[in-house]
């Protein structure tokens, strides 16, 4: 099966919202969905500097009991995985879609979507996963991973579902965001959509023409479409243009070195991201 929407799904709060997002996009793209569960193979448990003066046997009794823990653990998290599976495929079934797989693997998330990148046509998961601290302001551990690694559009998603009906999509003129806007106006996932272009920057001739060729390659692909150039820090001009406008999908351009693609680069993540409420897509 290939170029097919995968959510991946685990024990965080947002997987119901993953599942809600995924059959959305599944469904106007016309694609098949899957869903993926990963178990982490690493152990949770330290192994405890035993050396001491504890006798030779003693040390391989406890060892031997670490051992049992881990084996139990491990099982309990693939059936509690494979519970979270059946939760998503009957969530998938409700909405229409008829047996969608399902796939549980061991190891980390990023090297399992490696391994599948080519037949991902979309991926969808949560904001943080389900070990990240719920009132944390960062991004889940994960998602800056698979941000970072997979060249295929990511859609980072929050913990309540809502429709997209008003989409921004943040521009730069780059050819990224360019490749961007000609997705925005192919795609099916945004039909009867209102698509909003905005550039963050100075009003120059320059940026007109980028935002004029943007609105009208979207216009001509049958989108209602509304173009802006707001002056300001980025995070900031986005945020208030997304409040305004009541916007409810953004849409961004992963890496590069203008002040928009810089969104995504460094060792921390901008607010923009953090603080985002609403479902973000980023592009590759």
């Amino acid at each position: 099966m290939s170029d097919y929407v995968l959510a991946a799904i685990d024990g965080s709060h947002y997987s119901e919202s993953v599942c809600d997002y995924a059959v959305w996009a599944a469904t106007a793209l016309s694609a098949p969905l899957r869903f993926l569960h990963t178990v982490d193979n690493h152990a949770q448990v330290a192994e405890p500097d035993l050396t001491g003066h504890l006798g030779l046997g003693t040390r391989e009794h406890l060892l031997e009991q670490l051992s049992d823990i881990e084996e139990q653990r491990g099982k309990l998290a693939r059936e509690q995985g494979r519970l979270m599976l059946n939760a998503a495929r009957e969530r998938s079934e409700a909405a229409g879609f008829s047996e969608p797989p399902c796939m549980q693997r061991n190891g980390t998330l990023v090297d399992t979507l490696a391994e599948h990148e080519k037949e991902i046509r979309l991926l969808v998961l949560g904001k943080r996963g389900e070990t990240a601290h719920q009132a944390s302001g960062h991004l889940g551990s994960n998602l800056e991973r698979v941000v970072r690694e997979l060249h295929r559009p990511i859609l980072m998603v929050p913990k309540t579902f809502t429709p997209p009906k008003r989409i921004l999509m943040a521009f730069d003129g780059s050819n990224t965001a360019r490749k961007g806007v000609d997705m925005l106006a192919k795609s099916p996932l945004f039909d009867g959509a209102e698509c909003h272009v905005v550039i963050v920057g100075a009003d120059t001739a320059e940026n007109r023409s980028q935002l004029e060729w943007a609105t009208e390659a979207l216009r001509s692909a049958g989108h209602q479409a509304e173009g802006a150039i707001r002056a300001g820090e980025v995070e900031e001009a986005l945020r208030a243009y997304k409040e305004e406008q009541e916007i409810d999908l953004l849409v961004m351009g992963a890496y590069g070195h203008s002040r928009i693609r810089h969104l995504l680069v460094g060792s921390t993540t901008t607010a923009m991201l953090r603080h985002a409420h609403l479902p973000v897509l980023i592009l590759r």
